[in-house]
């Protein structure tokens, strides 16, 4: 089983536009995401995605592997569809550009649940953690996510879920962390169905998967990475780095 991690690597972003050329330490944000991708050792071949030459020039230039994405895209998923369409590989582990500091842990679970899948249930694998904070748990831009006994998605929601009626009963909620694992084939098929209700309505991609019936694993970990979204997010990116070097 061919595994292999892309990292969709787009230049512009409403909030931060370039944030993945910042600088982070002595190597941009991308640059860095890259390199501690491979550090894993997890994937046969790992590659970053994008529709800028600047970053395509950064990656090349500094011996990594880059593709130039083609059309524009509705979802990442289609993006990263496009990318992999005649690659040779059984597993895509999409690994977020703006999240540097990736954890081996996590990415591991996500291997390891294909290793496990001997039935070939499994259309993607994706990763949870429990909310601590209440606020957290209204706030829209947190997706919560719920699955069943077998660990396999239920609902992706911006709102509560399950919706707290009974005041005496807590529940747990957990937060969708958006790495996922895709299997080539469910991918392929995906960026050939149209959207539906849930997705359209939710504007979560993951929804197309559970409402044509594909199965979704979810795997819970404690991964709690700095993602890169404002000028504070690298402010405090850099500050995470340079204790680790000293540390080190």
């Amino acid at each position: 089983m061919k595994t292999i991690a892309v990292i969709p690597a787009r230049y512009a972003a409403s909030r931060f536009p370039g944030k993945l050329m910042a600088q982070l330490g002595a190597k941009s944000v991308i640059l860095t995401t890259y390199e501690n991708t491979l550090k894993t050792e997890l994937f046969d071949d790992v590659f970053v995605v994008t529709d800028s030459e600047i970053i395509f020039k950064e990656i090349t230039g500094n011996g990594g592997k880059a593709i130039m994405s083609l059309t524009e895209h509705q979802t990442g998923s289609d993006r990263i569809a496009e990318a992999v369409e005649n690659l040779e590989c059984d597993i895509v582990v999409n690994v977020q550009g703006d999240e540097p500091f990736v954890k081996k842990e996590a990415l591991q679970k996500l291997v390891d649940a294909y290793q496990n899948d001997l039935n070939d249930e499994i259309s993607l694998a994706t990763l949870a953690q429990e909310i601590t904070e209440e606020e957290d748990i209204y706030n829209p831009n947190s997706v919560k996510v719920n699955w069943d006994v077998n660990l396999f998605a239920l609902y992706f929601s911006r709102s509560p879920i399950p919706y707290p009626r009974e005041t005496n009963f807590k529940a747990k909620y957990y937060q969708h962390i958006g790495i996922y694992a895709f299997r080539k084939t469910a991918l392929l098929k995906f960026a050939k169905l149209p959207m539906l209700q849930n997705e359209r309505a939710e504007k979560l991609e993951q929804l197309r998967y559970l409402e044509y019936g594909m199965k979704i694993k979810v795997l819970e970990t404690g991964f709690m990475g700095i993602g890169i979204d404002t000028v504070e997010d690298l402010n405090k990116a850099n500050a995470y780095l340079k204790k680790q070097q000293t540390t080190e």
